[in-house]
């Protein structure tokens, strides 16, 4: 099956062409708005950019989502360039599992938020559950950067 994704002219066009260029531009312009907003958002309910209201901050999530499903579709682009190599890196896997956790967690972040600003707003913090939330997925989504640098670079030992 990889044999058979690696080979399809999608494949080709990707590595021989301007597919690669174009989808790297768009997986790196995604995941900069992902954490650039979820930073944002974090940085937020630590205490900064206290002129953003809570409530507004669910305001953030559709361009994020939007973002996610860039990088999934460029994401995809580039694993079909050479899903062997990517999957005996292993680095790939790792990453994987670490975005299905990120997007999970920012679902739940988003409903969080929408959830629970109104109370925030009234009482001028947020709560702490609200903190430990967004400590795990600022985590999480920065574990998923790091992953990410991780495969490119360990997914160029693997040349075939």
């Amino acid at each position: 099956m990889l044999e058979y994704l690696n080979n399809t002219p999608y494949a080709g066009w990707v590595r021989e062409s301007w597919g690669w260029p174009i989808a790297l531009t768009i997986h790196a312009f995604g995941t900069a708005t992902v954490v650039g907003l979820i930073f944002i958002i974090g940085l937020r309910l630590l205490g900064l950019f206290r002129t953003i209201p809570y409530a507004s901050l669910s305001g953030f999530f559709p361009v994020i989502w939007i973002a996610i499903a860039f990088q999934f579709v460029s994401g995809v682009t580039l694993w079909m360039s050479k899903p062997a190599q990517y999957l005996s890196a292993g680095m790939f896997d790792v990453k994987f599992t670490l975005v299905i956790v990120g997007v999970v967690l920012t679902a739940y972040f988003q409903a969080t938020i929408k959830r629970e600003a109104p109370a925030w707003e009234k009482a001028g913090a947020v709560s702490s559950r609200g903190v430990k939330f967004v400590a795990a997925v600022v985590l999480v989504w920065t574990a998923v950067n790091i992953a990410g640098r991780l495969t490119a670079y360990l997914t160029s030992l693997y040349i075939a």
